[in-house]
């Protein structure tokens, strides 16, 4: 659920709601503990009393092009296994669903009492393993440093931009969750509405706006545009809950580092 970027005619879809066909949209099993929750999701996201801030996300849940994933333990590393046949899967067909389509992905989380930090911690933990487990390579296009402004997170040889929604995201409600949440958007979804088109141009005015109503706070400071020599995609992922409060330095390691012969003196 980016806090970005689709194009700003999705703001005139109409408000109605479509029953949710739930096991169409899952990949993966569909626990029975997740029912309630999924509803909840979709519910906020289909509000037409206070319309989420995303666009592309509520564009989604209407035209049934959004997936969802249900992970049986969030601090559980052994759990997370089947997340990568889940993101194999996303990844093979998201093209055929239309560019309003994302991935979101939920961990059933028992200790909602963790502190942001925790969360942060888990949420690059998840990264991390998926990107040691990724069958492809990483492109070869794309720097390995996340501190580079054309640096994202790929899987399958797919970049993608990643979200994250906690339980400890009390004040910044867009990036709250019951249980811990990872969205991938495939950068393909944002290929039509760059920074520099009248359509990106709008789309990012409307975010804001529904942010600044969504949250009661100004958007973060950290949001910015792919690319951007002062961006950085990373602190865009797990925003903190306030607007005075900074990213932390991001812990990915590309796995080729370890690797790699140390450069000569």
């Amino acid at each position: 659920m980016s806090d970005m970027q689709p194009g700003p005619m999705d703001d005139q879809l109409p408000e109605s709601q479509s029953e949710c066909p739930i096991d169409d949209w899952v990949i993966g099993d569909l626990p029975e503990w997740s029912r309630p929750h999924f509803t909840e999701l979709v519910d906020t996201l289909l509000s037409g009393e206070k319309p989420f801030p995303c666009t592309f996300a509520v564009a989604g849940a209407r035209k049934n092009t959004l997936r969802f994933a249900f992970v049986e333990a969030l601090d559980d590393p052994s759990a997370w296994a089947p997340l990568v046949d889940i993101l194999v899967t996303y990844l093979k067909s998201y093209r055929e669903l239309s560019r309003n389509t994302s991935l979101i992905v939920m961990f059933r989380t028992e200790d909602t009492g963790q502190t942001l930090e925790q969360y942060h911690r888990r949420f690059w933990s998840i990264l991390q393993y998926l990107h040691e487990q990724d069958p492809e390579p990483w492109p070869a296009e794309l720097p390995a440093d996340p501190d580079d402004p054309m640096w994202e997170f790929c899987f399958g040889g797919t970049p993608i931009f990643v979200v994250c929604n906690t339980p400890a995201h009390r004040a910044r409600l867009s990036r709250n969750g019951s249980n811990f949440l990872i969205t991938f958007q495939p950068r393909w979804v944002f290929e039509h509405i760059g920074p520099d088109t009248n359509q990106g141009m709008a789309a990012r005015k409307a975010i804001r706006r529904r942010l600044l109503a969504f949250d009661n706070m100004p958007p973060a400071r950290h949001l910015g545009d792919y690319g951007n020599p002062d961006n950085r995609e990373y602190e865009q992922y797990f925003l903190p809950d306030t607007n005075d409060s900074e990213v932390p330095r991001c812990p990915f390691l590309h796995r080729e580092s370890r690797t790699r012969p140390a450069a000569a003196d």
